[in-house]
């Protein structure tokens, strides 16, 4: 079968940086799906496991990708819940080849059925930014459904991909008011779409910014983009006993001292923790996207795919790469399977 990979960390400069390959066709274990993947879309994770990580010990190439939508061709023996034909969709494990191919395995446990309603194209743009959103919001955050009145939510880089679902399952499922962070007037009129109650610039001091617009403190921030950049205001903006999630990184030297004066506390999220270390919940994730998709097909979600680059191949994965590298970018970039 044909994949897009690469066989070493490099910067979209190197012309080996993204190569299609031919690999063995794949064989599922006891728990697998063998997807036939229809479309797929791309993910700051992409970029940074192309361009920083190593691949496994004794690995020639590693396939890249971690979000798709396709028709289940086989199952394994342990399956239960898929048969061949249904319309999947996931986001798949940081340790097994990715998306970007005709077929891949993925763990049925972390697999959904997708919207009756939508094409591959829509459901493809939202497996791994809806889990990181749903995580953050109800698992990390800890705001119950429905609940969360009286209390400010900040989604800093609320029109990225996961900005883009958190902000609807805020507005739609809790009682929050809602404020996103976006620079750009293109990308404040996307978030005031996904349901913001309000648009601040974080461009600008982000503790100014909310007390100039009557907006502050804030009980909850999900920070998605440059927390390292933003940490001070944030501690400042947070009333006490607040909560802090992030996705991004903090460099070493950020001082997590700061957040004792108000009893704040700090969360992870990383989506690919349960499929990582094999959670006794690893379900977890395949029923929340089935939830995710109930409420797609009922209105109360929209698909988050705002460009398709057409059919994989080396030059549209490298241009959407090239995109999400920009920082710039406004919901989700698509592409579709291979073509044939």
């Amino acid at each position: 079968m044909l994949a897009l990979a690469h066989r070493r960390p490099a910067p979209l400069s190197d012309a080996h940086a993204i190569e299609l390959t031919e690999r063995p066709d794949p064989v599922p274990g006891p728990h697998d799906l063998l997807v036939r993947v229809r479309a797929v879309s791309v993910n700051p994770v992409d970029v940074k496991v192309r361009a920083g990580m190593p691949l496994p010990e004794g690995a020639a190439a590693r396939v890249l990708g971690w979000d798709a939508a396709g028709n289940v061709l086989a199952v394994g023996d342990a399956v239960s819940g898929f048969a061949v034909g249904d319309r999947v969709w996931y986001a798949g494990a940081l340790d097994r080849p990715g998306s970007h191919a005709e077929r891949q395995l993925v763990d049925h446990r972390l697999v959904g059925h997708m919207p009756a309603a939508w094409g591959f194209d829509d459901a493809a743009a939202l497996p791994l930014t809806a889990i990181t959103a749903w995580e953050l919001l109800f698992d990390r955050l800890g705001v119950p459904r429905d609940g969360g009145a009286g209390q400010r939510l900040l989604v800093v880089g609320a029109a990225g991909g996961v900005g883009s679902v958190l902000v609807q399952l805020a507005r739609r499922l809790t009682r929050l008011e809602v404020i996103g962070t976006a620079s750009r007037p293109e990308s404040a009129a996307w978030v005031r779409e996904m349901g913001a109650h309000h648009v601040v610039d974080h461009s600008r001091p982000l503790d100014q910014a909310l007390a100039e617009a009557g907006l502050g403190p804030v009980h909850l921030v999900a920070s998605l983009t440059q927390t390292e950049r933003h940490y001070a205001a944030l501690v400042e903006a947070l009333a006490p006993q607040g909560r802090l999630a992030l996705i991004d990184e903090l460099a070493q030297g950020v001082d997590v001292r700061a957040l004792k004066r108000k009893s704040l506390s700090l969360h992870w999220e990383m989506m690919f923790t349960r499929s990582l270390y094999g959670t006794a919940d690893m379900a977890r994730q395949g029923a929340l996207l089935d939830e995710v998709a109930a409420l797609a097909d009922a209105g109360v979600l929209r698909s988050t795919r705002t460009r398709h680059l057409g059919a994989l191949a080396v030059d549209t994965l490298r241009e959407a790469h090239a995109q999400v590298e920009s920082g710039r970018t406004v919901g989700k970039i698509v592409l579709g399977g291979f073509p044939g």
